[in-house]
């Protein structure tokens, strides 16, 4: 089993040399399938399972009526624990591969409960000639139409549910392309944030989300945002808001204003156990959170006497200078001018973003996009001289790639957590505690 949920066979070995690899989507490791190659390429080939001849004893049958056609799971036909197991083997051979090493540490894994656990779901909408709400089919664009989502919420099913009641009515105004829900802690309220073609009537959204707010209590607040017109910058713009525009987001620590619009972790189960796992016994005179967002992490920080968090998005930085603790500071700027203006100001603070950077920060906190650091913020990042990083990735390829550069500069491994936030999908979160 490979990165990203296929199966990897070969074809038979030819006068070239080794077979080729055969990419399989929906198999288990050691089945023997029956497989049609579907797309031959110069160095790989992929192919569709059409039936299972020797199953895997961790094959079971699937949870949800749209899985192998909707692209949004990947392993419902494992068991839970083999899928955690999967997970497990992929982490370590891409460090393996990638970083050249041999992890020196157990991988702790942190399981969720797999089913209903989604807190934010984004479904894609056509409104003609026939309604239809959905997920785009696997390795596709063409949507396909989903009444339930079992990886969701129960509240975010009634959600989905009470869509489809309004598209069948013709309620859902013509334009309107996305519809995006997010539910608080106890799943008890919800946003809604819906997304609109530029030539979308505000008129007509305002009186569906105004129906919508009187129809469903649980429905706090609706914001609408249309895509500006051919020929425009691609942005969106506030097309309106109704009820309110954020959630506070009660867990354990602390309680969380979230807007519409700001990352916030999607795991209602784990989100207490990925902050423990971050911030747990870190203490110091300054800490910094990079790719704060609204700040989970930062929050969690409170032994430390200064925390610096760093946002880019003005919607998430928002929040995160609402959610801060009186110790906190939140800039708005990438990681990678915030880093750069300190190394422009040599750590003196003269002329950096921040204050409270004259000294070496004791600990780093950075929770990258897919992308992750990336050579130059990563390099960046070394400057710095903290004696701690904690590292949480949601793509074990790219952060694989950065721990050569931080390996290779004298950290070492103290911590490696696979944190499952993505059951039933190839994604996995993880969380590398780096000391030097």
């Amino acid at each position: 089993m490979i990165y990203g949920g296929d199966g990897l066979a070969r074809l038979p070995a030819d006068e070239r040399g080794r077979g080729k690899t055969v990419f399989v989507p929906f198999v288990l490791a050691e089945e023997k399938v029956e497989a049609t190659i579907t797309e031959q390429k110069a160095g790989f080939a992929r192919a569709h399972a059409e039936s299972v001849i020797e199953p895997s004893p961790h094959r079971i049958q699937p949870g949800c009526r749209y899985f192998g056609r909707c692209g949004g799971c990947h392993y419902q036909h494992s068991s839970y624990g083999h899928q955690l197991a999967i997970k497990e083997e992929i982490l370590r051979e891409t460090l393996r591969r990638t970083a050249k090493f041999d992890l020196s540490v157990d991988v702790q894994v942190h399981p969720s409960p797999p089913w209903n656990y989604r807190n934010r779901s984004r479904l894609q909408i056509q409104t003609g000639p026939e309604f239809k709400a959905g997920y785009f089919r696997m390795a596709s664009h063409e949507l396909l139409a989903v009444e339930e989502c079992p990886i969701s919420s129960p509240l975010i099913n009634r959600g989905i549910a009470r869509l489809w009641e309004n598209g069948r009515a013709g309620r859902v105004p013509k334009g309107v392309r996305e519809v995006e829900f997010f539910a608080n802690a106890d799943d008890s309220k919800m946003l809604l944030e819906i997304s609109t073609t530029a030539e979308t009537r505000r008129a007509e959204v305002r009186a569906w989300t105004e129906e919508l707010l009187t129809s469903v209590p649980e429905i706090a607040g609706i914001s609408a945002f249309r895509k500006t017109p051919k020929g425009a910058p691609k942005t969106e713009e506030k097309l309106l808001n109704a009820g309110a525009d954020h959630l506070i987001y009660q867990t354990s620590r602390a309680a969380y204003r979230v807007s519409a619009g700001s990352f916030f972790q999607t795991n209602r189960y784990l989100i207490d156990e990925l902050v423990k796992i971050v911030a747990e016994g870190q203490s110091g005179e300054l800490a910094l959170d990079l790719y704060a967002g609204a700040g989970l992490f930062s929050t969690a920080l409170s032994d430390f006497h200064h925390i610096v968090s760093v946002e880019s998005s003005q919607t998430s930085s928002g929040d995160l200078s609402y959610n801060l603790l009186s110790n906190g500071v939140a800039v708005q700027a990438s990681t990678e001018q915030y880093l750069a203006s300190i190394e422009k100001s040599g750590r003196s603070g003269k002329g950096a973003i921040l204050p409270h950077i004259s000294h070496r920060p004791n600990l780093a906190v950075v929770d990258p996009p897919r992308n992750g650091l990336g050579e130059r913020v990563a390099r960046m990042l070394l400057t710095l001289g903290a004696p701690r990083v904690v590292y949480v990735s949601c793509d074990p390829v790219t952060l694989a790639r950065d721990l050569v550069i931080l390996l290779g500069a004298g950290y070492r491994i103290e911590q490696l957590h696979l944190v499952d936030l993505f059951p039933q999908t190839y994604h996995l979160e993880s969380v590398v505690h780096l000391v030097r």
